[in-house]
């Protein structure tokens, strides 16, 4: 697998790689994980240090967080892109929501990938968009097309759901696959009370009152 992707249109070089992400415990575990299979040129957490950094580096490809607290992945693909269009982006997130995919997809992004995936796969998914292919985890491939396909210029749009902030959405997404606060506060690197925290508000958002209407709820709208 590295010798594919160290094979960058025929010379002997590897792949330049950035990472976006607010958390560096997750760059440094992805840093670790590439790093026999790409060259990774830097790493930003904020959107104003993640459009810096990127304009200087000049990488292949941007690795790319979708939330983040200051303005979120889209907002460092709209900057970048309009100063070094030669940069490709690949969006990394634990987030599959629809607004979420389809968002990134219209600013120019070349894929989307969960944080499930295999570091081999991730390799192989950067140098396809390095490439110039479209990749997607399989299973919002399906889902990004026909999305396209229905409302091509209308985007998803829910009053309910747009009352919800980000990461109250991924924490409402998790809780309704099962996830028990512990692992939920493990998935977001956040603390358990702050799930709690955000788990209340959705519900007061809601004006619901418990979990498994919620869950209920999220499979309803086909959130999990």
């Amino acid at each position: 697998m590295s010798e594919q992707v160290e094979q960058v249109g025929g010379r002997d070089e590897r792949l330049r790689v950035f990472l976006v992400d607010d958390h560096a415990m997750f760059r440094a575990g992805v840093r670790a994980e590439l790093g026999a299979h790409v060259e990774v040129v830097g790493e930003a957490s904020t959107v104003a240090e993640a459009v810096a950094r990127i304009a200087a580096a000049r990488p292949d490809v941007v690795l790319l967080d979708v939330h983040m607290p200051d303005g979120g992945g889209r907002a460092v693909l709209e900057a970048v892109r309009r100063s070094h269009p030669q940069v490709r982006f690949l969006a990394l997130s634990v987030s599959d929501a629809a607004e979420d995919v389809i968002g990134l997809i219209r600013a120019g992004a070349r894929g989307y990938v969960t944080k499930t995936i295999s570091p081999d796969e991730l390799a192989a998914a950067i140098r396809r968009v390095a490439d110039g292919d479209a990749v997607f985890s399989p299973r919002l491939a399906g889902f990004v097309l026909d999305a396209f396909a229905a409302r091509p210029d209308t985007p998803v749009a829910d009053p309910e759901l747009d009352q919800l902030t980000n990461r109250e959405r991924e924490v409402l997404r998790l809780l309704a696959r099962g996830y028990a606060y512990k692992e939920i506060a493990k998935e977001l690197y956040i603390s358990i009370k702050t799930v709690e925290t955000h788990v209340s508000n959705v519900l007061r958002k809601l004006q619901m009152s418990n979990r498994y209407e919620l869950s209920r709820w999220a499979a309803d709208r086909r959130l999990v």
